[in-house]
């Protein structure tokens, strides 16, 4: 096996932290994205190769595991392997660790596509970057493997009418932004996941009453990320989120979000995750209480998933 190769290294910004005071995962998410660029270079498929051929490297899937918080000023770095090669992707490894403490903060688990730059179709890999990627695969860290979510098959896309007989929580709404998409106007990686990040206030409020703008005690913190990317939208696109509890633990919940086109109806993004509300003084998980977890388990959606 070889040694993972470092694709990135910063430190979080105040800038970049929420209400928690930890770097928002969105913010995790565009580092690894960085990363995976990075490797794209490793691999001979950099910013030449984009220019020349009007392919670059996408994701289409994304496991994330949130090992330890960030707060500002802490410095990492990223690093990367290949888990598989395959005739029109990869499967790829990065993990965020502290530069000084070595620690590992953050693991990402994608399956990467080679896309057409301008109408994102699928592309075979080019010999090259297939044999310089099989020079770098590496096996999963524990640490890096599933631990509160399953990876089973995405399911069936859903459509927007589906969600709404579902009764799933309208929880985000909005436009795509210039700023927010690529120099082709397609929708960064990133920004999947900060509109579900925007609407957990949203989410939290109409499922168990809460307004944090009015706790600054208790706030909240993802443990754990799957995203399936259907499609990318793009810029003036207008984009609707329907968010729904899955699973009720002692101190965890699984929320599964569906991200829509809201003029066609179809799905953009699945995801699903497992998060904690953290007490902010101990930064500890606090326990579900059982009058909580009785309302709770009520609004359970079967059939919620990636």
């Amino acid at each position: 096996m070889a040694q993972m190769i470092d694709v990135a290294r910063s430190s979080v910004q105040t800038w970049q932290s929420d209400q928690m005071g930890h770097m928002n995962v969105q913010f995790y998410m565009e580092h690894a994205t960085q990363g995976l660029a990075a490797l794209g270079v490793h691999l001979g498929l950099g910013p030449r190769f984009i220019d020349a051929e009007r392919a670059r490297l996408v994701a289409r899937d994304h496991h994330v595991r949130f090992l330890r918080e960030q707060r500002p000023g802490a410095p990492f770095t990223i690093r990367t392997g290949v888990l598989e090669v395959r005739d029109y992707g990869l499967r790829v490894y990065e993990e965020m660790w502290n530069t000084v403490s070595g620690e590992v903060a953050a693991t990402f688990s994608a399956d990467v596509e080679l896309l057409d730059a301008d109408s994102h179709e699928l592309k075979p890999l080019p010999a090259k970057a297939k044999a310089a990627a099989k020079a770098l695969i590496v096996d999963l860290p524990q640490h890096g493997a599933p631990r509160g979510l399953t990876l089973y098959e995405p399911r069936t896309a859903p459509t927007l009418e589906e969600a709404e007989k579902m009764s799933l929580v309208f929880t985000w709404q909005g436009e795509i932004q210039p700023e927010q998409c690529d120099a082709q106007g397609f929708l960064i990686t990133r920004h999947f996941m900060g509109i579900v990040s925007d609407s957990i206030p949203n989410l939290l409020g109409q499922t168990r009453g809460d307004d944090r703008s009015k706790n600054s005690r208790v706030g909240g913190a993802a443990l754990e990320y799957r995203f399936h990317y259907r499609r990318y939208p793009r810029v003036g696109d207008v984009l609707t989120l329907r968010s729904g509890l899955k699973e009720v633990g002692p101190k965890t919940y699984v929320w599964g979000h569906w991200l829509f086109d809201l003029e066609t109806g179809q799905s953009i993004a699945t995801a699903e995750a497992v998060a904690i509300a953290l007490d902010l003084e101990t930064r500890k998980a606090i326990p579900i209480p059982d009058e909580l977890r009785e309302r709770l388990e009520s609004l359970v959606v079967p059939g919620l998933g990636v």
